[in-house]
């Protein structure tokens, strides 16, 4: 038979350890150098289309380019990816979701381009 001693409510949700070793959070620090960096990736775009600085390709590019790093950043900095241990599920899913993305829009962009009704 097992004797059973009476647990403290903290042990019986876990210890504070326990639950802090299993979740990756972010400092102030970092939240801030993220929330500066976002800051920076949309004004540099905003302010050069506003002021007509490029136009065409270039515009597009910079656009793009500066969509990219924002995504980076945030899942850099407030998704915590860097942060993830192995095996790294969360990095795992997050290809598989672009690559279902990325097809979905390619195929409508060739539906929308070569469907001719006759």
């Amino acid at each position: 038979m097992v004797q059973r001693t009476a647990q403290s409510p903290q042990d019986s949700h876990g210890s504070h350890e326990e639950h802090d070793s299993h979740e990756a959070h972010g400092s102030l620090k970092s939240y801030v150098i993220g929330f500066v960096m976002s800051l920076i990736l949309t004004a540099i775009p905003l302010i050069v289309v506003l002021n007509d600085m490029l136009e065409g390709k270039a515009a597009t590019i910079l656009l793009l380019g500066s969509a990219v790093l924002q995504f980076i950043v945030q899942l850099v900095y407030f998704m915590h990816l860097k942060e993830e241990g192995k095996p790294r599920y969360n990095l795992m899913v997050l290809i598989l979701g672009l690559f279902i993305v990325l097809t979905i829009v390619a195929g409508s962009i060739w539906i929308m381009m070569y469907n001719k009704v006759a």
